[in-house]
């Protein structure tokens, strides 16, 4: 391991340099007097380069690169590392600068490296099957903390990242702002320069900030765990679905399509005996008739504090069958890193008490 991603130089009372826009940051350093082009060197180091260390920004002078470490220069450490046998994934246990954890996925695909970020350390959803939730939200994290998770993962394996996640730890739409704030850096033409067409958001369905986000007309995939073909099972496995019924979801992500033209990707985690039956299928491929989406089904990933299980090989395709029977695209998650809990639904917030 690169003993820098030990160096976490970051004060939340201080300027965070990582998590500013580029006009933000040509402000930030001519308010220091410094010239613009210095904005763009900066940048670079951060957001192409994606550089661990003020100390490798060579061509910045001395007295720059001491302003940067004093005023918030955003790092994470690489706690541990499990790597799955099954697969290669490998699960990253990232420290913060105020000792909480977040557990960050990065698996490799025949189209390239894809990386599973978390939002928030924690999660106050309550989602039922998934572990993210247990033991509440703690904070939400910072554009730059969701940033290093990226830029990281890709320095400690030295492999180029070409997709992103967003369906770690946290409910993303639940940290709009920062959320938004990440996705805008990481996919600037003067950084990473990552095409917003290889993100995906997934949310359990905040209706008002669905709505908010169609208006900013991103070309990124939205996925909605929906897990349920109606509200009264969508209630027993998700608290949310108390407060937004699935018809004010479904009326939210028409107008996402309207507005954006992207389709929606609905998430369905199969819950053997729950909503995994032939009748929920048929129920399923009515509610879903006539909107442009991709269902995605999840069998079921174990966690020791519940008791859900997933069903058969043959129960799944025949859920799957019953669905292209009816016309809605459906494909089946492969799951990868289920050996070292990091498949769907497996993450969990953790913490250190010595900061």
């Amino acid at each position: 391991m690169d003993n820098k991603e030990n160096n976490i130089k970051f004060n939340p009372d201080v300027i965070d340099i990582k998590s500013m826009y580029f006009d933000e940051l040509s402000k930030y350093l001519e308010e220091k007097g410094l010239p613009l082009f210095r904005a763009k060197q900066l940048f670079g180091w951060m957001h192409e380069k994606f550089t661990g260390s003020v100390d490798d920004m060579t061509n910045l002078p001395k007295s720059m690169r001491e302003l940067i470490n004093d005023e918030g220069f955003m790092t994470v450490s690489e706690e541990t590392r499990q790597v799955s046998k099954k697969d290669g994934t490998i699960k990253f246990l990232f420290k913060l600068y105020d000792g909480q954890m977040v557990e960050t996925v990065f698996m490799r695909y025949s189209y390239g490296n894809s990386i599973c970020i978390s939002s928030q350390a924690g999660c106050r959803m309550g989602c039922e099957f998934c572990a993210s939730t247990i033991g509440g939200l703690i904070r939400n994290l910072s554009a730059s903390e969701m940033l290093e998770q990226v830029y990281a993962a890709m320095r400690l394996t030295g492999e180029r990242i070409s997709n992103i996640v967003i369906m770690g730890t946290g409910e993303p739409l639940d940290n709009y702002d920062n959320v938004l704030r990440f996705i805008r850096i990481i996919t600037d033409e003067r950084g990473y320069n990552l095409s917003m067409r290889n993100i995906t958001m997934s949310t359990c369905g905040i209706v008002p900030r669905i709505y908010d986000l169609a208006k900013e007309k991103l070309s990124i995939t939205l996925a909605i765990s929906l897990h349920a073909p109606n509200d009264e099972k969508r209630r027993k496995l998700m608290p949310i679905a108390k407060k937004y019924s699935i018809s004010e979801i479904l009326d939210a992500c028409k107008n996402y399509f309207e507005l954006t033209g992207r389709r929606i990707s609905f998430e369905y985690s199969l819950v053997k005996g729950e909503n995994d039956s032939r009748e929920d299928a048929l129920e399923l491929s009515k509610l879903l008739k006539g909107i442009n989406s991709h269902v995605n089904l999840i069998p079921v990933n174990s966690i020791e504090e519940r008791d859900f299980k997933k069903g058969d090989d043959k129960s799944i395709q025949n859920f799957k069958l019953v669905l292209e029977k009816n016309s809605i695209n459906v494909t089946i998650r492969k799951s990868v890193g289920s050996d070292i809990d990091a498949a769907c639904g497996q993450l969990r917030r953790k913490y250190s008490v010595n900061v």
